[in-house]
């Protein structure tokens, strides 16, 4: 790092019994480079408060909202305030919390998906641009140093050309009515009003798009979706099954489901080319399976020396010592961290840690999520082609 210090953040929700929240401050300060300094933990202030008191946090730096934490922390000197905000309310709120601290020059990272709106997303896509602040979007699972290798072999056209993307991401959680036995997580993620548009497709197919996309290179042109609210009174789509024509001619297959009793997180990504394929599953994240017609199947084990550049440089232990969900998510914050004290020193960095989902990905995934509720609700394919106002 070129700053002589640790970065300072700031965390917006993540409050007491937040599941999320926690996973962002154990990610941030897993490498000792950033410290959390200040927090609006919650809408109701008693609770921000006793969150900060849980968390050793100065008084003075513990705010009852978001708005008087960004006023607050701009006036400070430059030595005190915080560098970054880290975002990890429900999705309603991103847009309106990362405006007002974008618009006083803080860096960002945010929970997925970006916003409720298109319209939304491409305006924070706008004001990223316009402050040139750094946006990172916690698609975590591209920080596991696999996903990278796979992402490598692709480019670099060990698979040959692609011509079949298979993206699943099934979970059993909201297989009952949780939301009306009192489970907060299940209420948010069910309700139109804090979730947007969309459920499952946007809590966790956004994930299964992104991965898709991340590894492949490839731009949706097309798609069809079925979606279906399984769980009787349910306002918002708890299972979705999408089809998807890419670029140059590549077909893809995206299901995500919540109501899949007995899966957990079942992440999965598979890639054919017409020279191999390669298969990568969340709940064994240290391994890649890569397969040929002609030859034997391999297994790239991360850590290994013979690893692509990107996969060696998110990896933090040696091979046969397991790495997983943290550690992606830690990935993520190096990388931001890389990219802050990059610019305060020379303006920018060609690292390969300098590699994390930005706000352009956010406003991509939020055009599928809506084009894909638009395609289950016309029952028809939709051109999906977008391109976002900003390229950073």
């Amino acid at each position: 790092m070129a700053l002589n210090r640790t970065i300072r953040y700031g965390m917006v929700g993540g409050g007491p019994s937040a599941f999320i929240g926690e996973v962002h401050r154990r990610a941030a300060r897993l490498d000792g480079e950033m410290e959390l300094t200040a927090g609006a933990f919650s809408s109701y202030p008693d609770k921000s408060r006793r969150m900060g008191r849980e968390l050793h946090l100065a008084e003075d730096r513990v705010y009852g909202s978001y708005d008087e934490m960004a006023e607050c922390e701009a006036a400070l000197p430059d030595d005190e305030r915080i560098d970054v905000v880290s975002i990890v309310t429900p999705n309603h709120l991103h847009f309106e919390v990362a405006r007002t601290f974008i618009e006083r020059g803080f860096h960002v990272v945010c929970d997925k998906p970006l916003t409720t709106t298109l319209e939304d997303a491409e305006a924070l896509c706008r004001l990223v641009s316009e402050r040139d602040v750094v946006f990172a979007l916690t698609h975590s699972y591209a920080g596991y140093p696999m996903v990278k290798q796979a992402r490598e072999l692709v480019h670099e056209g060990e698979l040959g050309e692609i011509r079949k993307v298979v993206a699943e991401y099934p979970q059993g959680w909201l297989a009952t009515a949780l939301e009306k036995a009192g489970d907060k997580q299940a209420a948010w993620r069910t309700d139109p009003e804090r979730a947007g548009v969309s459920a499952a497709i946007g809590d966790i197919g956004s994930h299964a798009e992104h991965l898709a996309r991340y590894v492949t290179g490839l731009n949706a042109e097309a798609l069809f979706a079925e979606t279906t609210s399984f769980v009787e009174g349910r306002a918002l789509e708890d299972d979705a099954t999408i089809l998807v024509r890419y670029e140059g001619g590549a077909r893809g297959l995206l299901y995500c489901s919540q109501v899949s009793v007995g899966e957990k997180n079942s992440l999965r990504l598979r890639v054919y080319g017409t020279k191999a394929s390669l298969d990568w599953q969340q709940e064994a994240p240290n391994q890649l399976a890569v397969r040929y017609a002609d030859a034997p199947d391999e297994t790239h084990e991360r850590g290994g020396a013979y690893l692509a550049g990107a996969a060696q440089a998110n990896a933090r232990l040696p091979v046969g010592h397991p790495e997983g969900f943290i550690e992606a998510f830690a990935n993520v914050y190096r990388a931001v961290a890389a990219d802050i004290a990059a610019r305060s020193d020379d303006g920018g960095s060609t690292s390969e840690l300098l590699d994390y989902p930005t706000v352009r990905d956010g406003a991509l995934g939020v055009h599928f999520i809506h084009k894909a509720i638009e395609s289950a609700e016309r029952e028809k394919w939709v051109d999906v082609q977008y391109a976002p106002p900003f390229s950073g």
